[in-house]
Protein backbone atom coordinates (compact mmCIF):
# COMPACT_ATOMS: atom_id res chain seq x y z
CA UNK A 1 0.00 0.00 0.00
CA UNK A 2 1.30 3.09 -1.23
CA UNK A 3 0.10 6.59 0.68
CA UNK A 4 -1.35 9.13 -1.51
CA UNK A 5 -0.13 12.44 0.70
CA UNK A 6 -0.53 16.09 0.30
CA UNK A 7 1.07 19.21 1.83
CA UNK A 8 -0.72 22.72 3.13
CA UNK A 9 2.00 25.05 3.74
CA UNK A 10 5.37 25.51 2.17
CA UNK A 11 6.96 27.79 4.45
CA UNK A 12 10.00 27.62 6.66
CA UNK A 13 9.33 24.41 8.64
CA UNK A 14 7.71 22.85 5.46
CA UNK A 15 11.21 21.83 4.15
CA UNK A 16 11.78 19.70 6.74
CA UNK A 17 8.70 18.07 6.10
CA UNK A 18 8.81 18.08 2.23
CA UNK A 19 12.69 16.19 2.95
CA UNK A 20 10.91 13.94 5.42
CA UNK A 21 8.47 12.77 2.62
CA UNK A 22 11.06 12.71 0.07
CA UNK A 23 12.70 9.71 1.62
CA UNK A 24 9.62 7.83 2.76
CA UNK A 25 8.85 4.51 1.71
CA UNK A 26 5.40 3.64 1.42
CA UNK A 27 4.69 7.31 0.98
CA UNK A 28 3.67 9.32 -2.44
CA UNK A 29 3.45 13.16 -2.50
CA UNK A 30 0.78 13.85 -4.79
CA UNK A 31 0.09 17.89 -4.02
CA UNK A 32 1.00 20.89 -1.96
CA UNK A 33 -0.52 24.14 -1.76
CA UNK A 34 0.55 27.69 -0.27
CA UNK A 35 -0.63 31.22 -0.88
CA UNK A 36 3.01 32.04 -2.20
CA UNK A 37 3.26 30.67 -5.98
CA UNK A 38 7.01 30.39 -5.68
CA UNK A 39 7.00 28.67 -2.52
CA UNK A 40 4.54 25.73 -4.31
CA UNK A 41 6.13 25.56 -7.31
CA UNK A 42 9.31 25.01 -5.93
CA UNK A 43 7.81 22.25 -3.35
CA UNK A 44 6.09 20.86 -6.20
CA UNK A 45 8.73 19.91 -8.03
CA UNK A 46 10.79 17.87 -5.10
CA UNK A 47 8.11 14.89 -6.44
CA UNK A 48 7.24 13.97 -9.45
CA UNK A 49 3.96 14.33 -10.59
CA UNK A 50 2.98 16.31 -7.59
CA UNK A 51 0.27 19.29 -8.25
CA UNK A 52 0.42 22.44 -6.78
CA UNK A 53 -2.40 24.01 -5.37
CA UNK A 54 -3.16 27.49 -4.20
CA UNK A 55 -6.13 26.67 -2.05
CA UNK A 56 -6.02 23.95 0.53
CA UNK A 57 -9.76 22.71 0.27
CA UNK A 58 -9.23 22.68 -4.19
CA UNK A 59 -6.36 20.72 -3.71
CA UNK A 60 -7.90 17.99 -1.14
CA UNK A 61 -11.61 18.11 -3.44
CA UNK A 62 -9.20 17.36 -7.09
CA UNK A 63 -6.88 14.91 -5.55
CA UNK A 64 -8.88 12.97 -2.50
CA UNK A 65 -5.28 11.82 -0.90
CA UNK A 66 -4.79 9.57 2.13
CA UNK A 67 -3.21 11.68 3.74
CA UNK A 68 -2.99 15.52 4.34
CA UNK A 69 0.38 16.91 6.31
CA UNK A 70 -0.90 20.32 7.35
CA UNK A 71 2.28 22.56 8.07
CA UNK A 72 0.61 26.00 8.79
CA UNK A 73 0.06 28.36 11.46
CA UNK A 74 -2.04 27.67 14.20
CA UNK A 75 -4.76 29.78 13.39
CA UNK A 76 -5.39 28.25 10.12
CA UNK A 77 -5.52 24.47 11.63
CA UNK A 78 -9.19 24.64 12.65
CA UNK A 79 -10.43 25.16 8.96
CA UNK A 80 -7.62 23.18 7.18
CA UNK A 81 -9.21 19.82 9.81
CA UNK A 82 -12.77 20.46 9.08
CA UNK A 83 -11.91 20.66 5.25
CA UNK A 84 -10.43 16.97 5.75
CA UNK A 85 -12.53 15.46 7.97
CA UNK A 86 -15.32 15.99 5.93
CA UNK A 87 -13.59 14.30 2.82
CA UNK A 88 -12.41 11.33 5.14
CA UNK A 89 -8.55 12.05 4.92
CA UNK A 90 -6.66 11.37 7.85
CA UNK A 91 -4.22 14.29 9.01
CA UNK A 92 -1.04 15.41 10.58
CA UNK A 93 -1.17 18.97 12.00
CA UNK A 94 1.49 20.67 12.99
CA UNK A 95 1.36 22.42 16.81
CA UNK A 96 0.23 23.99 18.30
CA UNK A 97 -2.66 23.01 17.26
CA UNK A 98 -4.96 25.97 17.90
CA UNK A 99 -4.28 29.37 19.44
CA UNK A 100 -6.53 28.44 22.27
CA UNK A 101 -7.32 24.73 24.40
CA UNK A 102 -11.13 25.11 23.29
CA UNK A 103 -10.50 25.47 19.54
CA UNK A 104 -7.93 22.99 20.33
CA UNK A 105 -10.38 20.41 21.75
CA UNK A 106 -13.26 21.30 19.31
CA UNK A 107 -10.44 20.59 16.43
CA UNK A 108 -9.91 16.93 18.03
CA UNK A 109 -14.00 16.78 18.04
CA UNK A 110 -14.21 17.24 14.57
CA UNK A 111 -11.91 14.44 13.84
CA UNK A 112 -13.09 11.98 16.45
CA UNK A 113 -17.01 12.41 15.04
CA UNK A 114 -15.80 11.96 11.23
CA UNK A 115 -13.15 9.06 12.43
CA UNK A 116 -10.51 10.06 11.03
CA UNK A 117 -7.01 9.60 12.48
CA UNK A 118 -5.56 13.24 13.18
CA UNK A 119 -2.14 13.18 14.65
CA UNK A 120 -0.30 15.89 15.97
CA UNK A 121 3.32 16.69 14.70
CA UNK A 122 4.73 16.50 18.38
CA UNK A 123 8.61 15.80 16.66
CA UNK A 124 10.83 16.79 19.93
CA UNK A 125 10.02 13.43 21.49
CA UNK A 126 11.24 11.95 18.26
CA UNK A 127 14.79 13.63 18.07
CA UNK A 128 17.00 10.81 18.73
CA UNK A 129 18.94 11.92 22.16
CA UNK A 130 15.43 11.82 23.53
CA UNK A 131 14.89 8.12 22.04
CA UNK A 132 18.17 6.86 23.57
CA UNK A 133 17.54 8.60 26.85
CA UNK A 134 13.77 7.06 27.52
CA UNK A 135 16.06 3.61 26.93
CA UNK A 136 18.05 4.56 29.24
CA UNK A 137 16.05 5.04 31.79
CA UNK A 138 13.47 2.39 31.28
CA UNK A 139 16.84 0.09 31.78
CA UNK A 140 17.79 1.24 34.73
CA UNK A 141 20.58 3.70 33.93
CA UNK A 142 20.07 6.49 36.48
CA UNK A 143 18.23 4.04 39.14
CA UNK A 144 14.94 5.93 40.27
CA UNK A 145 14.39 8.76 38.58
CA UNK A 146 14.36 11.56 40.70
CA UNK A 147 14.72 15.29 38.90
CA UNK A 148 14.26 16.02 35.46
CA UNK A 149 15.66 19.59 34.25
CA UNK A 150 15.80 21.25 31.02
CA UNK A 151 17.74 24.45 30.08
CA UNK A 152 16.35 25.77 27.06
CA UNK A 153 18.79 28.21 25.28
CA UNK A 154 18.30 28.41 21.58
CA UNK A 155 19.91 32.30 21.68
CA UNK A 156 17.46 33.23 18.92
CA UNK A 157 15.33 35.84 20.11
CA UNK A 158 17.12 39.22 20.61
CA UNK A 159 17.11 42.25 18.55
CA UNK A 160 13.74 44.26 16.57
CA UNK A 161 14.36 41.23 13.83
CA UNK A 162 14.11 38.11 16.00
CA UNK A 163 12.39 35.18 14.18
CA UNK A 164 11.40 37.49 11.30
CA UNK A 165 13.04 35.68 9.11
CA UNK A 166 12.16 32.14 9.97
CA UNK A 167 8.44 32.19 11.30
CA UNK A 168 7.58 35.69 11.79
CA UNK A 169 4.30 35.19 13.27
CA UNK A 170 6.32 34.54 16.30
CA UNK A 171 6.42 38.00 16.95
CA UNK A 172 2.97 38.21 17.50
CA UNK A 173 1.93 35.23 19.42
CA UNK A 174 0.34 36.54 22.76
CA UNK A 175 1.69 33.11 24.94
CA UNK A 176 4.72 32.40 22.86
CA UNK A 177 7.96 30.50 25.03
CA UNK A 178 5.31 27.89 26.31
CA UNK A 179 2.54 27.64 23.59
CA UNK A 180 5.02 27.26 21.01
CA UNK A 181 8.13 25.66 22.45
CA UNK A 182 7.81 24.77 26.08
CA UNK A 183 4.70 22.38 25.18
CA UNK A 184 7.65 20.64 23.24
CA UNK A 185 9.19 19.51 26.65
CA UNK A 186 6.00 19.29 28.59
CA UNK A 187 5.86 15.97 26.24
CA UNK A 188 9.18 15.02 26.46
CA UNK A 189 8.96 15.26 30.54
CA UNK A 190 5.78 13.22 30.38
CA UNK A 191 7.35 10.74 27.56
CA UNK A 192 10.73 10.63 30.26
CA UNK A 193 8.94 10.57 33.39
CA UNK A 194 5.92 9.87 33.28
CA UNK A 195 2.74 11.87 34.20
CA UNK A 196 2.51 15.22 35.30
CA UNK A 197 0.64 16.07 38.40
CA UNK A 198 1.47 19.52 39.04
CA UNK A 199 2.75 22.99 38.40
CA UNK A 200 3.86 26.57 39.14
CA UNK A 201 5.57 28.85 36.87
CA UNK A 202 7.34 32.43 36.91
CA UNK A 203 7.06 33.74 32.82
CA UNK A 204 8.56 36.89 31.62
CA UNK A 205 9.02 38.94 28.32
CA UNK A 206 12.65 40.46 27.41
CA UNK A 207 12.55 41.16 24.29
CA UNK A 208 9.76 44.44 23.77
CA UNK A 209 8.97 43.62 19.99
CA UNK A 210 7.84 40.63 20.87
CA UNK A 211 3.90 39.94 22.45
CA UNK A 212 4.26 37.01 24.37
CA UNK A 213 6.64 35.55 27.10
CA UNK A 214 9.99 34.77 25.84
CA UNK A 215 11.70 33.33 28.89
CA UNK A 216 10.92 31.62 32.32
CA UNK A 217 11.28 28.84 34.54
CA UNK A 218 8.08 25.58 35.33
CA UNK A 219 8.25 23.55 38.26
CA UNK A 220 6.98 20.05 37.46
CA UNK A 221 5.21 17.33 39.59
CA UNK A 222 4.72 14.09 38.40
CA UNK A 223 2.80 11.24 39.43
CA UNK A 224 5.94 9.39 40.28
CA UNK A 225 6.99 11.72 43.21
CA UNK A 226 10.03 13.04 40.94
CA UNK A 227 10.40 16.90 39.98
CA UNK A 228 11.19 18.76 36.92
CA UNK A 229 12.19 22.38 36.02
CA UNK A 230 11.92 23.90 32.36
CA UNK A 231 14.43 27.11 32.29
CA UNK A 232 13.70 28.73 29.67
CA UNK A 233 15.20 31.70 27.40
CA UNK A 234 15.16 32.59 23.92
CA UNK A 235 18.13 35.35 24.40
CA UNK A 236 20.60 33.41 25.34
CA UNK A 237 22.41 30.13 24.14
CA UNK A 238 24.58 27.11 25.29
CA UNK A 239 27.89 25.77 23.67
CA UNK A 240 26.97 23.93 20.05
CA UNK A 241 27.29 24.37 16.46
CA UNK A 242 24.03 24.82 15.96
CA UNK A 243 22.02 26.06 19.34
CA UNK A 244 18.68 24.98 17.70
CA UNK A 245 19.68 21.56 17.00
CA UNK A 246 19.39 20.08 20.80
CA UNK A 247 17.69 23.98 21.74
CA UNK A 248 19.81 23.52 24.82
CA UNK A 249 20.87 20.55 27.91
CA UNK A 250 19.02 18.07 29.87
CA UNK A 251 19.97 16.78 32.88
CA UNK A 252 18.28 13.42 34.15
CA UNK A 253 19.25 12.56 37.89
CA UNK A 254 17.98 9.41 39.91
CA UNK A 255 19.04 7.48 42.69
CA UNK A 256 21.57 5.19 41.04
CA UNK A 257 23.14 7.86 38.58
CA UNK A 258 22.93 10.83 36.42
CA UNK A 259 22.19 11.19 32.31
CA UNK A 260 23.36 14.67 30.17
CA UNK A 261 22.41 15.93 27.16
CA UNK A 262 25.18 18.51 25.53
CA UNK A 263 24.47 20.97 22.86
CA UNK A 264 25.95 18.35 20.37
CA UNK A 265 23.55 15.54 21.03
CA UNK A 266 26.01 14.00 23.30
CA UNK A 267 24.89 11.54 26.20
CA UNK A 268 26.83 11.42 28.81
CA UNK A 269 26.25 8.74 32.33
CA UNK A 270 27.71 9.00 35.62
CA UNK A 271 27.02 5.72 38.15
CA UNK A 272 26.50 7.18 41.33
CA UNK A 273 29.69 8.22 43.30
CA UNK A 274 31.79 7.08 39.64
CA UNK A 275 32.87 9.15 36.84
CA UNK A 276 31.31 10.20 33.98
CA UNK A 277 31.64 8.71 30.53
CA UNK A 278 30.30 9.40 27.19
CA UNK A 279 27.70 7.21 26.18
CA UNK A 280 27.98 6.37 22.23
CA UNK A 281 25.00 6.08 20.37
CA UNK A 282 23.88 6.37 16.99
CA UNK A 283 21.82 9.00 14.96
CA UNK A 284 21.21 10.62 12.13
CA UNK A 285 23.10 14.49 11.60
CA UNK A 286 20.25 15.40 9.12
CA UNK A 287 17.00 18.15 8.86
CA UNK A 288 16.24 19.29 11.97
CA UNK A 289 16.86 17.84 15.88
CA UNK A 290 18.52 14.73 14.89
CA UNK A 291 15.83 14.20 11.88
CA UNK A 292 13.34 14.03 14.48
CA UNK A 293 10.42 15.40 11.68
CA UNK A 294 11.58 12.21 9.79
CA UNK A 295 11.34 10.13 13.08
CA UNK A 296 7.69 11.53 13.58
CA UNK A 297 6.24 10.74 10.20
CA UNK A 298 7.67 7.69 9.60
CA UNK A 299 6.12 6.95 13.35
CA UNK A 300 2.44 7.62 11.46
CA UNK A 301 3.20 5.96 8.37
CA UNK A 302 4.56 2.70 10.46
CA UNK A 303 0.99 2.94 12.83
CA UNK A 304 -1.30 3.28 9.17
CA UNK A 305 0.28 0.87 7.30
CA UNK A 306 1.52 -1.83 10.39
CA UNK A 307 -0.90 -0.65 12.78
CA UNK A 308 1.90 0.47 15.26
CA UNK A 309 0.05 2.40 18.03
CA UNK A 310 0.17 6.02 17.61
CA UNK A 311 1.37 7.88 20.19
CA UNK A 312 1.11 11.47 19.36
CA UNK A 313 -2.96 11.64 18.27
CA UNK A 314 -5.04 14.61 19.05
CA UNK A 315 -6.81 13.62 22.02
CA UNK A 316 -3.28 12.41 23.55
CA UNK A 317 -1.92 16.62 22.61
CA UNK A 318 -4.79 17.66 24.56
CA UNK A 319 -2.83 16.45 28.04
CA UNK A 320 -0.02 18.60 26.80
CA UNK A 321 -2.54 21.71 25.89
CA UNK A 322 -4.13 20.82 29.42
CA UNK A 323 -0.83 21.16 31.64
CA UNK A 324 0.09 24.67 29.29
CA UNK A 325 -2.77 26.28 30.05
CA UNK A 326 -1.90 25.08 34.09
CA UNK A 327 1.55 27.20 33.51
CA UNK A 328 -0.21 30.12 32.31
CA UNK A 329 -2.70 29.98 35.04
CA UNK A 330 0.06 29.46 37.93
CA UNK A 331 2.14 32.64 36.30
CA UNK A 332 -1.05 34.71 36.39
CA UNK A 333 -2.30 33.54 39.71
CA UNK A 334 1.58 33.38 41.23
CA UNK A 335 0.25 30.09 42.83
CA UNK A 336 0.92 25.88 42.11
CA UNK A 337 -1.38 24.31 40.26
CA UNK A 338 -2.35 20.81 40.75
CA UNK A 339 -3.23 19.09 37.26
Amino acid sequence: MTLRVAIAGCGYFSRFHQDAWSRMEGAQIVGVTDRDAGKRDAAAALFSGARAFEDAEAMLEALRPDLIDIVTPPGTHRALVEAAASRGVKMICQKPLAPTYDEAEAIVGVAEKAGVMLAVHENFRFMPWFVETHRLIQGGAVGRPLNITFRLRPGDGQGPEAYLSRQPYFQAMPRFLIHETGIHLIDVFRYLLGEITGVFARLRRINPVIKGEDAGLVVFDFASGAAGLFDGNRHVDHPSDDTRMTNGVLLVEGDGGVLRLDGYGRLFLRKLRGEESEHAYAWQDRGYGGDCVYGQTRHVVEHLTSGIPLVNDGRAYLRNFAIEEAVYRSAEDGRFITI
